[in-house]
């Protein structure tokens, strides 16, 4: 069941939202050669809770940590670890949800560690644009497949793959909800988008080939020929003006 929030209600996930927000523009300025991801992760966790707020993913299916960190290869769902030591040239996608009163928010970037090759840049710059034009998609009557479309049509013309494995979300009082949100497809078919409808839309994206294929450790999804992956997600309301980004950040983290 696909659930329309009211105005209070998107208020609320506003506020979770942006928290969100606030939690990665704060990982963003501390991600440096040398920082483990364990390091971020225990920065996430004290943010979170000192807000008073609840860590999203801690727990959640038996996953171990605040935030997912992934790095190079690995697409989603990387565990932070004091043994994983960011290095020049690394990119590191971080995903971080909260649950404050009630509601839910997630958003994800992908982040440059020091300088990085112009390969890498351009995976991250066409990942993060992808997100924007599958937001811009977004109002009353459209489809949810429009969201995936566009992605798909911006991340196929630069010559990258779109992951299937792993697709975004409805999220309002549980961190996942109907519908699924694919990132490809064609436009016009699934259900139709309503005035408060929330969806996380995330698009991840390989340099190379879409297959991934998930590690020993149960959760950590790596492409399966090794290229490096991207990252972007914001939590987002239909609205009659159309979307509304619930995890807007007052500082970009992004990489561009």
């Amino acid at each position: 069941m696909i659930v329309c929030r009211s105005h209070a209600e998107l208020e609320k996930m506003r506020a979770a939202g942006k928290l969100v927000g606030q939690v990665l523009t704060a990982l963003a300025a501390k991600v440096a050669p040398g920082v483990t991801t364990a390091d971020l992760d225990a920065i996430a966790e004290g943010l979170i809770v000192d807000a008073g707020a609840i860590p999203a993913f801690k727990g959640y299916h038996g996953y171990p940590a605040t935030i997912c960190a992934s790095v190079n290869e690995e697409v989603i769902h990387g565990i932070p670890s004091g043994q994983r030591v960011l290095k020049a040239g690394d990119v590191i996608s971080i995903d971080v949800g909260a649950s404050l009163d009630g509601y839910f928010g997630d958003s994800a970037v992908t982040l440059p560690v020091g300088p990085i090759s112009e390969d890498a840049a351009r995976l991250l710059r066409v990942t993060e644009e992808s997100l924007y034009k599958a937001i811009a998609v977004v109002k009353p009557g459209g489809r949810v497949s429009d969201i995936g479309h566009a992605v798909q049509k911006h991340v196929e013309a630069y010559g990258f793959s779109v992951v299937r494995e792993f697709v975004g979300h409805g999220i309002g009082q549980q961190m996942h909800e109907e519908p699924q949100v694919p990132n490809y497809g064609e436009p016009g078919r699934g259900p139709r988008l309503a005035e408060g409808m929330v969806v996380a839309i995330e698009p991840m994206v390989n340099a190379g080939k879409p297959a991934v294929k998930v590690l020993g450790d149960g959760w950590t999804a790596v492409t399966r020929d090794r290229s490096l992956s991207a990252h972007f997600e914001h939590t987002v309301a239909v609205t009659a003006d159309g979307a509304w980004i619930l995890t807007a950040r007052d500082q970009p983290a992004g990489a561009n």
